[in-house]
């Protein structure tokens, strides 16, 4: 079957929204973050549950009806 934009989309989403969590979480974990610790702490709580969101969206979207 193959994928639907939209859901090719929010995949995408999903892996990026990862790896901002994930590089914030390293840079909390090691000292002092390069944007600062407010800012990488927004980003690390939009991106957490944006990556879980997205994933489960672009799995809905191609699920066949």
């Amino acid at each position: 079957m193959p994928m639907k934009p939209l859901a090719g989309l929010m995949l995408g989403l999903a892996c990026v929204l990862g790896i901002a969590a994930t590089g914030s979480v390293f840079e909390l974990a090691y000292g002092d973050p390069d944007l600062g610790l407010a800012t990488t702490r927004v980003i690390l709580g939009l991106s957490l549950p944006g990556t879980l969101a997205a994933l489960v969206l672009a799995i809905r979207i191609n699920k066949p009806i």
